[in-house]
């Protein structure tokens, strides 16, 4: 720092720094290219191509209807570990990432089916048949109006901070995830959209679904930060088995929950 060499001239070289604090001049291109925003944009309209498949108009998610779920289908009982890029891969599906409507083809591809093994295929409960691709089963859920839920293993959703894998299962119809365990980020999003991520109390209450099940969740009316959640396992047999869930979320995220998103919440609150 404060040494000096010399060289044969006798020149010195290797000073001290010394730069002044910000530039005199301001940053290097500073401003080029940025449009500031008009002071009134409630009349601006965002022009997309409507046959786009890398840019889409997102719309806001509907808001909880205040009622519990009540046979909602398992969409997927995922085996061991379901990373992000099990849930949504990434790789030359990126180029869709502005596009939800796209991208969500790619739901849950990667993720092991626990009762077959395959990776990405399982059981649509209403027609009965397999090896369907999952995104393609939430789709049909999705057009019944049915909402569906995930079963996940330890550490559900580890890997990226990808929106994706929480964006992805909520526009194709999630309203929940019960898992042993899930990667902190992932658990976040999934909040932020609006989906309920729920843990076994008793991690081996994992074991008990069954491929054709169905599930109640009630009690969302008194959803409250540190209060269990009640969930039914509703067997094709006729038999059921309840188990109980905890869950993280603050008040603020149950909010969320209740709003649709974390979005929807922020918007209402700008408007009121």
């Amino acid at each position: 720092m404060k040494d000096k060499l010399k060289r044969a001239s006798g020149q010195e070289v290797l000073a001290e720094p010394s730069a002044e604090e910000l530039p005199s001049a301001g940053f290097a291109g500073h401003s080029k290219g940025y449009v500031p925003p008009v002071e009134d944009g409630s009349g601006v309209e965002v022009v997309i191509d409507p046959e786009s498949e890398r840019l889409q108009v997102l719309t806001p998610f509907a808001p909880w209807d205040g009622k519990d779920c009540v046979d909602v289908p398992l969409l997927l009982k995922a085996s061991g570990k379901c990373t992000t890029d099990h849930i949504s891969p990434a790789g030359p599906w990126l180029k869709y990432r502005g596009h939800l409507d796209r991208i969500s083809d790619n739901a849950f591809s990667g993720a092991v089916n626990a009762f077959d093994g395959s990776a990405g295929t399982g059981k649509n409960l209403f027609t009965g048949k397999s090896g369907i691709r999952y995104s393609e089963i939430a789709r049909d859920y999705k057009e019944r109006g049915v909402s569906w839920v995930v079963v996940g293993d330890e550490n559900y959703g580890e890997g990226s901070s990808r929106e994706h894998a929480a964006m992805s299962p909520r526009y194709l119809g999630a309203v929940a995830v019960i898992t042993r365990s899930f990667a902190r980020i992932h658990e976040t999003n999934l909040k932020k959209q609006g989906i309920l991520p729920l843990t076994f109390v008793n991690p081996s209450d994992y074991e008990k679904f069954r491929e054709d099940d169905r599930v109640l969740i009630t009690g969302l009316d008194k959803l409250a930060p540190g209060k269990n959640v009640s969930v039914t396992i509703k067997h094709n047999d006729g038999t059921e088995e309840e188990i109980e869930t905890r869950h993280t979320m603050s008040e603020q995220q149950i909010e969320w929950f209740r709003a649709g998103s974390a979005l929807n919440k922020i918007a209402k609150d700008l408007n009121e």
